[in-house]
């Protein structure tokens, strides 16, 4: 994954300005995807989740297990595809 410029973001009203959002590495250099930031080692302790066109706008904060099941999911609906 590949880091993306940091912004501010919002989860729940709550400000991620410090966030270090990734996209894939295969997302093809457009901005039709999602972007996650890591947020397990604080106090949020979750995975966070935005789409890439909506730099400011809202994350869905996933759990590290929610996260690890979302990816599976993904994973295995592409292949299937």
């Amino acid at each position: 994954m590949s880091p993306s410029p940091t912004r501010t973001t919002t989860f729940n009203g709550v400000a991620l300005p410090h966030a270090q959002w990734r996209k894939s590495s295969r997302s093809g250099g457009n901005d039709n995807c999602v972007e996650i930031a890591d947020f397990r080692a604080t106090k949020h302790a979750g995975v966070a989740i935005r789409d890439s066109k909506v730099l400011e706008g809202p994350a869905l904060l996933l759990s590290p297990a929610t996260f690890l099941t979302f990816v599976q999911h993904a994973a295995h609906t592409h292949a299937s595809a």
